[in-house]
């Protein structure tokens, strides 16, 4: 009877491993977890992929496009039936997928758009309408005055959509002689000590007149408000950003940035695990909602809505959606 009980143990042990070895392994190369927004991404994918009955494989970059090209092939090595893929630079990483399609691998190109190459699918927010959801909300506020626009990395390909987004509406009255540009600069990352570097330097340069600044993320947002404090200008300049980071909302909440824009993180993280996952189990995407230009081809696409937070609306948008917590916010 013993006997009988413990090859019946070894034989669920056996297809236990069996079950295991059959998961799809789901690469996941990330940028940098140093912001914020990354480390929900990170929980988001991670457990979306798990629920699906995967096994996702995480691998940081650090911010060294030459070090996510080593990882990407040592996922590879590692037989990952899947890459999503935020890339560091948006031209280096089509070496990423040129190596995934050498051994059959599918790349999701995830929030940032890897360029100029045969790439599979892309998922991400409308960066365009996001720029302009930033600009349409200024400009309603201060239709006639001096703005001030930091962009992102410019390695970033997000960076351009969002400056396009922006002129897309600022444009007109720049035309009408309304609005004037006074400070228009891309950041070498989308680090805080950037912007306020950039704007500090603006003041230096003997610039006094400001109404609003439009930055790229929140991270650039805090920098300006850092350089806009040391001239007495906080609360008195029109701030935009964009990501709902802790810091942002709680800026929001004192006056000195006017408002974010939260991404849906965790419907985007789900949309990419979601589309792997069918990826790697040899299933056609049926959820791609358009195409997008890379430059080399048009991407197959998944692009998810933004919206504006402000001081008014905090607490039904990030605190009721979950994202953050009353407690973080007015601790």
């Amino acid at each position: 009877m013993k006997t009988i009980v413990l090859y019946l143990k070894m034989a669920l042990l056996i297809l236990f491993m069996a079950s295991c070895n059959n998961k799809p392994k789901i690469g996941f190369l990330m940028d940098t977890l140093e912001l914020e927004r990354w480390n929900k991404d990170k929980k988001f994918f991670e457990q979306k992929v798990n629920d699906l009955g995967g096994i996702p494989v995480v691998m940081i970059a650090e911010g060294n496009s030459i070090k996510q090209t080593n990882q990407a092939e040592e996922l590879l090595l590692k037989g990952v039936d899947v890459l999503v893929v935020i890339p560091v630079d948006l031209y280096s990483s089509r070496d990423i997928v040129k190596k995934a399609h050498e051994q059959n691998v599918p790349v999701i190109s995830y929030d940032r758009l890897i360029r100029d190459c045969d790439l599979d699918y892309y998922v991400s927010t409308d960066n365009i309408n996001i720029g302009e959801l930033q600009a349409d909300y200024l400009s309603k506020i201060a239709p006639v005055g001096k703005y001030g626009l930091i962009g992102g990395a410019t390695n970033d390909n997000n960076a351009f959509l969002l400056h396009l987004g922006w002129m897309n509406v600022l444009q007109p009255l720049i035309e009408r002689g309304d609005i004037e540009i006074v400070l228009d600069r891309y950041a070498a990352s989308w680090d805080e000590d950037q912007a306020y570097n950039i704007v500090k330097e603006f003041f230096a340069e003997g610039n006094k007149d400001i109404d609003a600044v439009i930055a790229g993320n929140d991270a650039l947002a805090t920098g300006a408000i850092r350089a806009l404090r040391e001239q007495n200008l906080q609360k008195k300049i029109l701030v935009a950003g964009q990501d709902a980071d802790v810091g942002a909302i709680r800026n929001i909440v004192a006056g000195f940035q006017t408002i974010t824009i939260l991404k849906p993180i965790d419907a985007l993280a789900n949309a990419a695990a979601s589309a792997a996952m069918s990826l790697a189990h040899g299933e056609a995407l049926t959820s791609t909602n358009l195409t997008v230009n890379n430059g080399f081809k048009l991407v197959p696409s998944i692009l998810l809505s933004a919206q504006v937070v402000n001081r008014q609306n905090i607490k039904m948008t990030v605190v009721s959606e979950g994202f953050v917590s009353e407690a973080e916010i007015y601790e």
